[in-house]
């Protein structure tokens, strides 16, 4: 099978399209022919040597990618309720920039008609991050949340969750992203000097939580606006959080969350837009892009 893998650390020129041998399903798994696989910071930082706890002894060859939808071409030993054939989205631990990943059963959910693959490919990362965050912060109906990054994969969905809760959000995003935010019915706000100042005149009442996807500035920006600091949770500022106090994204990933949203998105009642699509060739682009761009949306690669 073809994969976007590397035989060792480095940029995104590391990134090349090898010939693997193809995994087996074994019990309880199930084999995914992939049609598209999400882009993440998370597969950027592998391809440039780090590897999650789980995964300490990983050989070369390594294939990026945690995220996927494509179609069941095998089904392992033990398996009921999905088939050879079902379309599927789900989510593994690497491996998935290739044409055949393969993950537990129970880490896959249907993918409906209407979803795109590219979609499909991309909507993990993001819905589950984002519901986990605010999960953590317990969100509640009539409270204001601060989103940095809100125009981002998961400032998005993080937006749409926290209004299906009933809370205001403000979001901070370039000015071309405003109109997107208020989309989703969110209250955009430019980043930069005086951004601290500029919320609290949006929320006159007060910001009574705050999701960092920015770090840096916005993250003291968080702290300064927000009174309780185990009501900020960051994604990128993972090294200072325990010294501030402050949440990062904490739980399971899970297939019911992950079909929950793509019925959502089927309905029309999700937003999730996708920045670019990449070939599995040009992996090292969408490595590039999400290093380097600041655009709204996801990136994937078709496969």
């Amino acid at each position: 099978m073809r994969a976007a893998a590397f035989a060792e650390p480095g940029g995104p020129e590391a990134l090349k399209v090898m010939e693997l041998p193809a995994p087996q399903a074994g019990p309880g798994q199930v084999r995914v022919r992939v049609r598209a696989a999400g882009v993440q910071p998370f597969d950027a930082a592998v391809r440039a040597g780090w590897l999650p706890p789980y995964l300490p002894d990983l050989p070369y060859p390594r294939v990026p990618g945690n995220e996927f939808a494509g179609v069941v071409d095998q089904v392992g030993p033990g398996v009921t309720g999905v088939a050879a054939g079902d379309e599927v989205l789900g989510f593994s631990r690497l491996f998935a920039y290739a044409e055949c990943v393969v993950a537990p059963a129970t880490d896959v959910a249907p993918k409906p008609a209407g979803v795109p693959w590219e979609v499909a490919g991309g909507l993990t990362a993001a819905v589950q991050t984002a519901e986990l965050a605010i999960d953590g912060i317990g969100l509640a109906d009539g409270e204001t949340l601060l989103v940095h990054g809100a125009a981002g994969a998961v400032g998005t969905a993080a937006v749409q969750i926290a209004r299906r809760r009933g809370a205001t959000v403000i979001g901070t995003a370039r000015e071309a992203n405003h109109d997107h935010l208020r989309s989703l019915g969110a209250v955009p706000v430019v980043y930069g000097e005086g951004l601290a100042d500029r919320v609290r005149a949006l929320a006159p009442g007060g910001v009574d939580a705050a999701l960092d996807g920015a770090g840096g500035h916005a993250l003291e920006v968080s702290l300064e606006l927000v009174a309780d600091r185990r009501r900020v949770v960051t994604l990128v500022e993972h090294g200072k959080a325990g010294r501030l106090g402050v949440r990062v994204v904490q739980g399971e990933r899970t297939a019911e969350r992950l079909g929950r949203y793509a019925a959502l998105y089927a309905e029309g009642a999700f937003a999730f837009p996708v920045r670019r699509a990449y070939p599995l060739e040009d992996a090292a682009g969408a490595h590039r892009e999400i290093e380097t761009g600041h655009g709204r949306g996801k990136v994937v690669l078709t496969i």
